[in-house]
Parts: structure tokens; C-alpha cells; sequence
């Protein structure tokens, strides 16, 4: 199996934040329902989404939980010549307070807005279990996988900790990740999360992943590689992957 195609699948699902959730219609038996929904990987890599009770997509996946969500690269001239995942997977509707309060923690700081309709109606965190991905690259580079999602090191309070203390205390350190990966700037930026692998910042209503220059495993090497984007004059390559295509 690809180390190379499994990195390149996980830093697609990480770069976007919305894809179209795919059900088995209730009301229209043996045809498959697609809708959009913004979503983001909880703390064990997997897709989290929040949906209302009424929903069409609910009813589904209530009745039948497989599902799949394809997420392709935004803005693409040519969409057949760029990444694309399908994540074929088992939807969970979250149920234990401490599960929910920990997907409300980090899903409402990606998508803050969230937080008033999630309060005023009837909706509900769901994770999306994977059972398999159907990862395409591009003309030619066509991957069944199995191992895409990595667990979050930081997940809870370490990432939250460090995620406030970035916003409240080094406004200019995320200004220059912004200038450094040539963002647009049209309103400030905050930081929305932090993984093993990189960073994600929010401009308006807009979310970027940021690849750090090699995987961290500790709240000190994240922190490191903080310090070390915010005097570089260049954003760095990430390190190379060892792996086969195929």
C-alpha cells in the first residue's frame, strides 16, 4: 500500500472543509441522495459533521448508515486532473455528553457560526466511521486505501491551549503564515486547529491547512515548528515520504 497516496489523501481531507455527503434515500428507495456539508476530522482523523434532525441526508443515514463523502480540491480549472477522496464510511450520530462536547469544542472553532444554530435547532454531530477510501491524484494515479486517517496528538486541551494562545498573544506570527503562503488577507486571520502534520487557519469564512515542515508528535515540536514558520522568509518544503506509488 502507498505511504505516498495515504499522505496525499489525508492532506486533501485536511485542505478541505466541505464535500458531498452521499446516502441511500429513504423516500426514493435504491437511488443515492448526495448533499454539501462542511465537516472536519475529530480526533481520530475522522470526518465530523453537523446535521439537522430534519434533514434529508438525517432520515437516511438513520435508516442506513453507509455513506460515502467525496471531497475534491476547491477552485480546480479541471477537475478531473486534480486530488479527489471518496471516504466510503459508517455514519455514528455522537450520543455521550463528553464525545459531543469534545466535537463541539473543536468543530465550533472551525465553523463558529455553527454554534448558533446548533443551540437554537434540532442538530446533531455525527461522525463518519471509514471503512475504505478511493483516492484519485490525477490522470492515471487511482488508489483503493485503507490506513488515511491519523489520530490528532493534541486533540482536547492541548490544542486548544495552544490554539488560544497563538490568537491572543501572536497576532503577528499567524499574519506572516498568511503573507508566507500567499492567503488572501481580505480579514483577519485565526488559528483553527493544529494536527500532527500542520495548521489550520481561518480568514472570514474561509479555512487553509498549512503543512508544517515535518510531523509532530508533542505539543514542544508543534510549538517548535511554530517559532520556525514565523522567522522563515519562505514557507518550507515538507520532508519527503518514503513509499511506493500503486
Amino acid at each position: 500500500m502507498s505511504v505516498k497516496a495515504n499522505k496525499h489523501a489525508r492532506e486533501l481531507l485536511l485542505k478541505e472543509y466541505r464535500g458531498v455527503l452521499s446516502t441511500h434515500s429513504k423516500a426514493m428507495p435504491g437511488f443515492p441522495f448526495g448533499s454539501v456539508v462542511p465537516y472536519c476530522l475529530d480526533a481520530l482523523g475522522r470526518p465530523l459533521i453537523l446535521i439537522s434532525r430534519i434533514a434529508q441526508h438525517t432520515h437516511n443515514l438513520q435508516k442506513d448508515p453507509k455513506c460515502s463523502l467525496l471531497v475534491g480540491e476547491r477552485d480546480a480549472e479541471d477537475v478531473q486532473a486534480v486530488g479527489r477522496v471518496t471516504v466510503l464510511a459508517e455514519a455514528r450520530a455522537l450520543d455521550e455528553p463528553a464525545d459531543i462536547e469534545a466535537a463541539a469544542e473543536r468543530y465550533y472553532r472551525f465553523f463558529p457560526e455553527s454554534q448558533g444554530y446548533h443551540n437554537a435547532h434540532d442538530f446533531d454531530f455525527w461522525v463518519l466511521e471509514p471503512v475504505r477510501y478511493r483516492f484519485i491524484g490525477g490522470f492515471g494515479a487511482i488508489h483503493w486505501l485503507d490506513d488515511v486517517a491519523l489520530a490528532n496528538p493534541f486533540a482536547g486541551g492541548a490544542e486548544a491551549s495552544m490554539v488560544k494562545h497563538m490568537n491572543d498573544d501572536h497576532g503577528k506570527a499567524i499574519a506572516h503564515y498568511v503573507e508566507l503562503a500567499g492567503l488572501p488577507d481580505k480579514a483577519p486571520a485565526e488559528l483553527a486547529g493544529i494536527d500532527a502534520e500542520g495548521m489550520h487557519l481561518r480568514i472570514g469564512h474561509s479555512l487553509y491547512w498549512l503543512a508544517f515542515p515535518r510531523r509532530c508528535s508533542t505539543p514542544k515540536e508543534a510549538r517548535e515548528a511554530l517559532v520556525v514558520l514565523a522567522q522563515a522568509q519562505s514557507w518550507p518544503v515538507a520532508e519527503a515520504v518514503s513509499g511506493t506509488e500503486g
